[in-house]
């Protein structure tokens, strides 16, 4: 692989997650700082703003470092794509941890600050929870996800309907450049490969989105309404966006499927999962930035007054990332720092969660012989 290209990648795949790193904590809830909660007043504070603008330099000189990093490794040119693979995964690993080591830096600075100013003994705290919250429509109706398996659905007869049509060996991934690096025997289980993975990214993507409407509710105590508001305008965006992305890889696995039968462009397999890719990319940060964590950013004003505050739960929040609260019978709930949701890492269920998840990812192509 030559220089220029891994660059290209690297740039096309790394400035996202380089930009992201940056200003996650722009995102976040404004009750909630590096993973420490704070007064929704406080986020505006001088010295919380200048937490953020450092933390967002420090962490961008860090990417500029990581980038100049593998670009010097890969001047020369990579001799084959296992040596990109493995000179890229290190960098990734690499950049995970420096980044992470940033924000435990921020994140014990705003322990210490908040214990030194006493923010949570100023006001009553308080726990906010509207019964008629759930009544509302979070997400958009998993009915929709009928029409990415009804492309599946298709897909497989039109398999089985042209299977004299398939070549014995069946291209299963293509380089860069266009060359076949990996090769399946022609059989009723390797055909099926496509597929039966479109069916579990269905199925994954559809209990995602069963969960972003079942997910804790958490109501700012300070601004119930607009903290409402803001929260089911954020599910229904994400929610809107899972079914689009899974309907967009069903059509992408199916156009590979069709390549099996059909005569279809190299080039077009190459650069349209490519593309697909860097669409989905952009508009996961587009949502990012304009909905925030919890809907933190959607323009809103009303009337609530700040006479009470969130009850304190740093407590559950090892580092400010993991939660960990047996007590709380509820399974996802939104992250902390960063935007999304995460799990109750003390509930079984999510470790079975994790376990059922990565073993049929793993699992599938064995089975199916791929």
């Amino acid at each position: 692989m030559s220089s220029l290209l891994g660059g290209v990648i690297f740039v096309a795949i790394m400035i996202p997650v380089f930009l992201t790193s940056m200003f996650i904590p722009y995102w976040t809830r404004k009750t909630e700082s590096f993973g420490v909660s704070i007064p929704e007043e406080v986020y505006h504070y001088n010295e919380l703003k200048g937490f953020r603008k450092s933390y967002a330099t420090r962490v961008g000189i860090f990417s500029v470092v990581i980038a100049a990093v593998f670009l010097l490794f890969s001047a020369g040119g990579l001799e084959s794509e296992q040596a990109f693979s493995w000179l890229f995964s290190t960098i990734i690993l690499t950049y995970l941890v420096g980044s992470f080591i940033i924000y435990l830096r921020y994140h014990n600075r705003m322990k210490v600050m908040k214990k030194e100013q006493g923010w949570q003994k100023e006001k009553p705290q308080r726990t906010v929870i509207d019964t008629s919250f759930r009544d509302q429509k979070l997400t958009y109706s998993n009915a929709w996800f009928l029409l990415p398996l009804a492309v599946t659905v298709a897909t497989i007869f039109m398999t089985f309907s042209f299977f004299d049509r398939i070549p014995d060996r069946i291209p299963m991934q293509y380089d860069f450049a266009g060359n076949v690096t990996n090769w399946a025997d022609k059989s009723y289980r390797s055909v099926l490969f496509m597929p039966v993975m479109q069916v579990y990214l269905i199925g994954l993507f559809l209990f995602i989105n069963s969960m972003t409407a079942r997910a804790k509710q958490q109501v700012s105590a300070e601004k119930p309404e607009e903290s409402k508001a803001r929260n089911v305008i954020f599910r229904r965006r994400w929610s809107l966006f899972l079914i689009l992305t899974s309907v967009g890889i069903v059509l992408l696995f199916s156009l590979i499927q069709w390549s099996f039968i059909f005569s279809v462009p190299q080039s077009l397999l190459v650069y349209t999962p490519i593309l697909f890719g860097a669409a989905v990319t952009i508009a996961s940060i587009w949502i990012a930035y304009t909905t925030g964590q919890g809907g933190s950013r959607v323009q809103m004003t009303t009337t609530d007054s700040g006479d009470v505050i969130d009850r304190d739960d740093d407590r559950y929040w090892k580092l400010g990332q993991f939660y960990f609260n047996k007590n709380d019978p509820s399974l996802f709930l939104e992250k902390r720092f960063g935007v999304g949701w995460t799990i109750n890492l003390a509930r079984p269920l999510a470790w079975i969660i994790f376990l059922v998840i990565i073993g049929l990812a793993v699992g599938l192509p064995l089975i199916l012989g791929v």
